[in-house]
């Protein structure tokens, strides 16, 4: 089954070859490397790396990681990213650019080694600390960021924010009043904080975001270490998507995992709430069916969609999609969908969902 694919989360690839520690670290959520004597490799996603990429780059599968690495750097980035992006077979890559950095590929050329056709998704926190560097006052804070969005998302087809990371998904859902903007901004600008981290703005940020029209994309589940994940379960979400229910745009719950239950409950009861479980699908290997079929326990097939939070490995976009495909045929086939029935879902949670809530023109 040739599931195509829609990444409807992702971000930018290294350029470069990569030495074995800064490959191993883009193998972690983790920011620090693993104990002396230790490896990444170590890991489901480690494993699947050397038994399935390796052999992408003329290396036998299970190759050992200083080959690979050798291998890899051998072909260099551009060969390399070549190889393992158009392995990965997407139509197209939604991206992420709050990550953005001369490292990492530009949309440009993330398109031409993917031959996918690429979206920008604007992070709303950027957004706001662009201006905050560009010295914009707390008297001038709401409208300029209203302004500046306005521009930012031109030609963009979502809007993303890490709310759960800067504070935690336990916010108050109401949108806060200008006087509050002001009081807050006053607070963040002053005191010497490049990262928005204030409640208040924070808050304000999603309602603007869900002003633009545009799907808000919201980071939910596990992720690296600058999050509790106590704080980042979906559930707590609750008031905030109720409260926006009739605001228009739909809301999409990215990542999900370990609370893809709970994502998949709230996705079944509202009808503008959508999900993935992304970042879970190359990190927890062969076990990415069992993950799957988890969240198809509640979650309505349209409700569903494909992505890889794939970031600086060109391995991740395509382990993703490889084990996407795998899982989902395997899940379906054990839910008693056949044949024609089967692949019209996976159709629908593969691309077609992402096509529609984001509005993509179909791939021609």
């Amino acid at each position: 089954m040739d599931v195509p694919l829609v990444d409807h989360h992702c971000h930018g690839v290294a350029r470069d070859p990569l030495d074995r520690g800064s490959l191993e670290m883009f193998l972690t959520e983790s920011d620090r490397p693993a104990p002396a004597g230790c490896t990444t490799f170590d890991s489901l996603l480690g494993l699947a790396v050397r038994e399935r990429c390796a052999p992408v780059l003329d290396l036998a599968a299970g190759a050992d990681p200083d080959d690979y690495v050798a291998r890899r750097a051998y072909l260099g980035g551009e060969e390399a990213n070549r190889r393992l992006l158009g392995t990965a077979g997407l139509e197209a890559l939604l991206v992420d650019t709050g990550l953005a950095g001369d490292s990492l590929l530009g949309l440009a050329e993330l398109g031409r080694m993917s031959g996918a056709a690429v979206h920008e998704v604007v992070r709303l926190e950027s957004v706001a600390e662009d201006l905050a560097a560009a010295g914009v006052g707390a008297a001038e804070f709401e409208s300029a960021f209203g302004e500046a969005l306005r521009r930012r998302v031109a030609g963009a087809v979502a809007v993303k924010s890490i709310v759960a990371y800067r504070h935690g998904l336990d916010f108050d859902p109401r949108p806060p009043s200008s006087a509050e903007v002001v009081k807050a901004a006053g607070r963040w600008l002053t005191g010497g904080r490049a990262r928005v981290q204030d409640e208040v703005l924070l808050r304000h940020l999603l309602w603007e975001g869900l002003a633009t029209g545009l799907p808000l994309q919201l980071h939910t589940g596990f992720g690296d270490p600058d999050e509790n994940l106590a704080r980042c379960d979906p559930a707590l979400l609750t008031g905030f998507l109720r409260a926006c229910a009739d605001a228009g745009p739909s809301v999409l719950l990215l990542h999900c995992y370990p609370h893809h239950r709970q994502a998949a409950y709230l996705a079944a009861v509202m009808p503008h709430v959508y999900l993935d479980v992304g970042l879970a699908i190359p990190h927890v290997g062969r076990r990415a069916a069992a993950v799957l079929a988890e969240t198809l326990e509640l979650a309505p097939f349209h409700k569903l969609l494909y992505s890889s939070d794939a970031y600086g490995l060109a391995e991740l976009y395509m382990l993703a999609a490889v084990s996407f495909r795998e899982s989902l045929r395997e899940v379906l086939g054990g839910l008693g969908a056949r044949g024609p029935d089967r692949d019209r879902i996976a159709a629908m949670i593969g691309s077609g969902n992402a096509r529609r809530v984001y509005r993509l023109p179909e791939r021609g």
